[in-house]
């Protein structure tokens, strides 16, 4: 596949390609959860695809499942010491590196695709799957808006950037905080905080599930804890992968009627990237397409 620089003109020959190196993380993960009693679920346009497409939605460029908070602590200490590390590459933001994101990403070390957030960052621009916990909802109200805000502060501390497709008013008082707390280590020492504040409702002794790393508007989802109480397999991309037992009713309370495709002018990839190449290692373009300005570096 030739080089992607603007993949909002992306072709659908090039989509294609994306999607089936996407599809092959996605397949090597899969086996890494079943041998390690992992749970995990398709999630999102995914989860959408597997029930409307029988696979990935046409515009659809990454893939993004779902795991209960316990499983996902699991999956990141297992990695390193169990999984191919030469060619997948576990990648969360912590004290020492930050990756402009609020979960944890799987990252194919022998590829290149640079987001344009984190192009002055010297991390792996892989190509990756995105593995978003969720987690216990409190039934008090108190409890339940201590979580939202300390979910918040995560999100804007962790992350450490504008948030995307959040609308104008979350991204301009993001703007403002980050603008104000400027020290690195103060910055840490909020998220880090409000990580173990907001994770404390253990799922299993709550009535409901939320999505507290999934961007502001996912915040105030409440899902009944039987739609995720186990996974079944949907068809995707000719494999059989799993998907939440109550699909329909998540799908339903996360995106309204997704049967329907949505207007023609919305059906584009999400990120926004200055660089894709599936054949080379993002290393090779050090200085060249991320890193352009060593004074920029972080």
């Amino acid at each position: 596949m030739d080089e992607i620089f603007e993949i909002r003109k992306i072709t659908t020959e090039q989509i294609k390609a994306l999607q089936n190196k996407s599809l092959e993380i996605l397949l090597y993960f899969k086996d890494f959860c079943e041998k390690h009693n992992l749970l995990f679920y398709l999630c999102g346009g995914c989860c959408i695809g597997a029930v409307r497409h029988g696979g990935f939605i046409p515009w659809d460029d990454d893939v993004d499942v779902f795991m209960p908070r316990a499983d996902y602590e699991r999956l990141y200490l297992l990695w390193d010491k169990e999984a191919d590390t030469e060619r997948y590459s576990i990648c969360r933001t912590t004290k020492d590196v930050n990756y402009h994101s609020l979960v944890t990403m799987i990252k194919d070390n022998n590829t290149a695709f640079i987001n344009r957030h984190s192009c002055n960052l010297d991390i792996n621009h892989g190509l990756m799957l995105d593995v978003i916990p969720i987690d216990g909802y409190p039934s008090s109200v108190l409890a339940r808006k201590k979580q939202a805000l300390n979910a918040m502060a995560y999100s804007i501390f962790n992350a450490q950037r504008l948030p995307d497709h959040q609308g104008k008013f979350i991204r301009a008082i993001s703007k403002i905080i980050l603008a104000v707390v400027r020290s690195p280590r103060l910055k840490y020492w909020i998220w880090s905080r409000a990580e173990k504040k907001m994770t404390k409702h253990d799922i299993k002794d709550c009535d409901y599930i939320t999505e507290l790393c999934s961007g502001y508007r996912y915040l105030k989802k409440k899902y009944d804890k039987s739609i995720f109480k186990k996974a079944i397999l949907k068809e995707f991309e000719g494999f059989m992968l799993p998907i939440p037992a109550g699909y329909d009713k998540y799908l339903k309370t996360a995106f309204g009627d997704y049967t329907q495709l949505p207007p023609e002018e919305d059906r584009t990839p999400k990120h926004d990237t200055v660089y894709i190449n599936l054949n080379e290692s993002y290393k090779k373009y050090k200085g060249i397409y991320y890193l352009v300005d060593p004074k920029r570096r972080n």
